[in-house]
């Protein structure tokens, strides 16, 4: 007797609903996995067959044969064993057909029958309901993440015999079914919003730097913070997510998608409804930071889509390790090709990073800095130009006074520099509405000569200053972007020369080390 089972599948950030067909006929016995499967799917078999006998459930000497439809997409990971348990039922007459039509079923079998909690839930989920199906059943720990999708029931099972009680019609209150009840996301956006300790009230001086912060997070510019020790720039980078724009409902199902696939979702107080913020130590490799592996998986560039990846210490990290990051700035995704196939990671981020000046920090202050000539230039040859070049902003963290460090008034509050950078932000919305783009970072060159207009005195102005610095064309479109958010954050509709000035002064910094 033939069955077909609803299931699904992640490729890269996009899902596909896979059909579990099984079959169950007279002839040799034996119990086969087809459909390209990896080894996960493989040792499905042994899982079932324990866990179906560990729940009284023997399977008669028969052939079972379970192929994973479409057959040439590759299979892997453990959320096939409940679709293949529940096939074998449903071809056994065991389960009615109609109780499984318009279900999806996603979960790992232990040995006892127990139902494990498995990783790209939320993708999946969407998918199915895009695709009209109404029911989903999942293991308890994930029924919430099912939850999250408002069109789709979730059904939370402990264990492969409630799985099929239920599907019998057969429920009550000892089953180990739990109804996921839907999540609502502005409830858990305030709760965050209230558990925010960070401020950038606690940065004492450093208006420079601030104003600088300001600028990039109204545009979502790349930041790169240059100064000796203990002059505040971790503690800055640390405080940016507090002023950037909140996720919308759509970008933080985004953002989830990418956490789930990775398995770092685990609970609905972990959804992710405030910009990431990630910060990995310098000693990461250039596979962790851009993701991969035998079976892809996503990397901290991935991880920290639509929020800040905060590089400190930035020319302690391998010279290779951050080329990585070149292609990602430019293009806002990843593309990592395997045999198996190409899989896509979104990688729209901003990048803020931290260096000293010299490796004893403290260049060019010759009173305190004992570095040679060679040390400095080895040093910051540690950063390619390339790398400079797409960094929008470079600002100069100054020594921090003593009248800074014991000044007991409280600085501009994140709350009220954010509403700054929400203005701005609603400029941006109306500018690029109907566009995809979202900020004025994410213009390209044809973007910047439609919204980037200059007067006859500003265009001779950024002539002078691209033949005085040598700016690439790279350097010149970013000066631009900088200006148009500038202006955005002063209320102007036009790009002044004061607009452009500023923004200069943001790329002159990498010609006074470099």
């Amino acid at each position: 007797m033939l069955s077909t089972i609803t299931s699904g599948a992640v490729y890269g950030i996009h899902s596909c609903l896979i059909q579990v067909e099984v079959d169950v006929s007279q002839g040799l016995p034996c119990f086969q996995i087809v459909g390209l499967p990896g080894s996960e799917v493989r040792e499905a078999r042994e899982r079932v067959k324990v866990a179906l006998k560990n729940m009284g459930v023997k399977l008669p000497p028969m052939c079972i044969n379970v192929n994973l439809s479409p057959a040439d997409l590759p299979k892997s990971g453990t959320m096939f064993d409940l679709p293949v348990a529940v096939g074998i039922m449903t071809a056994l007459a065991k389960i009615p057909k109609e109780a499984v039509e318009g279900t999806l079923l996603l979960g790992e079998l232990g040995l006892s029958g127990e139902l494990k909690p498995v990783k790209g839930v939320l993708p999946i989920v969407r998918e199915a309901a895009r695709r009209g199906v109404r029911r989903c059943i999942l293991p308890v720990r994930n029924a919430w993440e099912g939850a999250l999708i408002q069109e789709v029931e979730s059904i939370g099972m402990e264990d492969i015999h409630s799985t099929i009680s239920f599907l019998m019609g057969e429920e009550s209150e000892n089953t180990g079914v739990c109804h996921g009840n839907p999540v609502n996301l502005e409830t858990i956006m305030r709760q965050e919003d209230e558990n925010k300790t960070l401020d950038f009230a606690d940065i004492s001086g450093q208006e420079g730097l601030k104003r600088a912060a300001e600028v990039a997070a109204a545009g979502f510019h790349h930041l790169l913070i240059i100064g000796p020790p203990g002059s505040g720039k971790t503690m800055l980078a640390r405080r940016l997510p507090t002023i950037l724009p909140p996720l919308s409902l759509e970008e933080s199902l985004e953002v989830s998608t990418i956490y789930s696939i990775s398995g770092l979702l685990q609970s609905a107080s972990s959804l992710k409804t405030s910009r990431p913020f990630l910060n990995p130590h310098h000693t990461i490799t250039g596979r962790a930071l851009a993701g991969g592996g035998r079976v892809p998986a996503p990397g901290l560039i991935s991880l920290a889509h639509r929020g800040v990846l905060f590089l400190d210490e930035l020319p302690e990290f391998k010279r290779e390790t951050l080329d990585i990051l070149r292609q990602p700035l430019e293009d806002k995704k990843v593309q990592i090709a395997r045999s198996s196939g190409n899989y896509i990671y979104p990688a729209d981020f901003m990048l803020v990073g931290a260096m000293n000046p010299c490796p004893c920090g403290f260049y060019p202050d010759m009173g305190r800095c004992r570095c040679t000539p060679y040390e400095v230039r080895r040093y910051l040859g540690r950063i390619s130009g390339p790398i400079l070049d797409r960094m929008d902003i470079c600002v100069e963290a100054v020594p921090m006074e003593f009248h800074d460090i014991t000044c007991h008034t409280a600085g501009e509050s994140s709350s009220d520099i954010r509403k700054r950078v929400m203005a701005a932000r609603e400029k941006q919305k109306e500018r690029f509405a109907g566009t995809g783009i979202q900020f004025n970072a994410d213009m390209g060159t044809g973007e910047v000569e439609k919204y980037c207009r200059l007067g006859s005195r500003e265009a001779q102005y950024m002539e002078r200053m691209f033949v005085s610095m040598q700016l690439s064309a790279r350097a010149y479109h970013r000066i631009l972007k900088v200006a148009r958010t500038i202006a955005d954050l002063e209320g102007s509709g036009e790009i002044r020369e004061i607009h452009l000035s500023e923004a200069v002064c943001y790329r002159g910094i990498d010609h006074k080390y470099w």
